[in-house]
């Protein structure tokens, strides 16, 4: 995948998002200030997932396509799309 570079960047600082979470917790700071770093941390593991989707979709599906499996290419896009609605 060309941007396992890039997502083992992001996933880093997802990680030590997650991690200042915890030590915030730990010191009792403001919950508003709490939810905001939580909220940070779902838009970032969101957008390595758009990154994962746009992958698949471009490569994966078209490729299942291509071979003639439709009905495959079909269930995982409607997979995917269900997860994402969640």
């Amino acid at each position: 995948m060309d941007n396992k570079k890039t997502l083992s960047r992001r996933l880093m600082i997802v990680e030590g998002q997650v991690r200042g979470l915890r030590e915030m917790i730990e010191k009792d700071i403001y919950c508003i200030d709490v939810i905001t770093q939580t909220s940070a941390v779902k838009q970032a593991l969101s957008n390595v997932e758009d990154i994962l989707l746009e992958h698949h979709l471009s490569h994966c599906v078209v490729n299942q396509i291509k071979k003639g499996d439709r009905k495959k290419a079909i269930g995982e896009m409607m997979k995917v799309y269900k997860l994402k609605r969640k």
